[in-house]
């Protein structure tokens, strides 16, 4: 009997022992799953650390590694402004080189120094005729005769309505010294026909000069000492 007791208590205790030893592993594996954890910690750490490095700025483009754009509207549109700038700085140029030409050009025809030569419209009102021939009853830049250029030239440059033949001009206009001359004033010729009729004008510019459309040359610049012209001048007028 006491070997049986004996027996007993010897197994219970090998299968305490037992028992004690198996949940020591599992208790292992446990541990060893809830070590592992931190793996995927330090991995979502990793991914924030990235996330946090990409740049936002309100109204700008966004990208990683590199500086963000700060282009918007209102960069836009200084950049357009600064190209009409650009733009009309550049017409602004191109006019003032050509009114120095012009200048220039007609001083030396006019034998007038180039500050008295202000008035551009006409120096470009007559460059765009200039050497167009003269035909009876014409008045387009394929050919005009003297009154159709007067009245071409006193419209555009001066804003004044003519009428249409040179003798009906010197009849509608004021009469006036020829030291009154001022540059706009129409200087009238006889030519042909009889004395008392005025058959040629032009318009006066300054220094005894004047463009017209000649029978000779066309649209040209003349003075009005020249031995042919000085002989035929019969007055000056200034259009009402």
């Amino acid at each position: 009997m006491l070997k049986r007791v004996v027996f007993f208590t010897g197994m219970v205790s090998v299968f305490v022992l037992s028992g004690c030893k198996s949940l020591s592993k599992l208790t292992s594996r446990d541990n060893s799953t809830a070590k592992a954890a931190p793996a995927k910690t330090a991995t979502a750490k990793q991914q924030r650390e990235f996330l946090d490095g990409i740049e936002i700025t309100p109204g700008a483009a966004v990208t990683s590694r590199h500086k963000t754009s700060t282009t918007n509207a209102s960069s836009v549109n200084s950049s357009a402004n600064k190209d009409k700038a650009a733009v009309a700085k550049d017409m602004n140029s191109f006019n003032i080189e050509r009114a120095g030409y012009l200048q220039l050009k007609y001083a030396v025809i006019i034998d007038a120094t180039v500050e008295k030569l202000t008035n551009i419209p006409l120096l470009e009102t007559i460059d765009k005729w200039w050497g167009t021939k003269y035909c009876m009853g014409g008045s387009t830049t394929d050919c005009i005769d003297c009154s159709a250029f007067t009245q071409v030239l006193m419209r555009d440059v001066f804003n004044t309505s003519l009428p249409r033949t040179a003798q009906e001009q010197f009849d509608n206009s004021e009469k006036i010294e020829l030291a009154d001359l001022q540059e706009g004033d129409l200087v009238f010729f006889h030519t042909s026909g009889r004395k008392k009729d005025i058959t040629h004008v032009g318009v006066y510019l300054l220094n005894n000069k004047f463009v017209h459309a000649a029978t000779s040359g066309g649209v040209m610049i003349s003075d009005l000492n020249e031995k042919y012209w000085q002989p035929r001048f019969r007055g000056a007028g200034r259009a009402k």
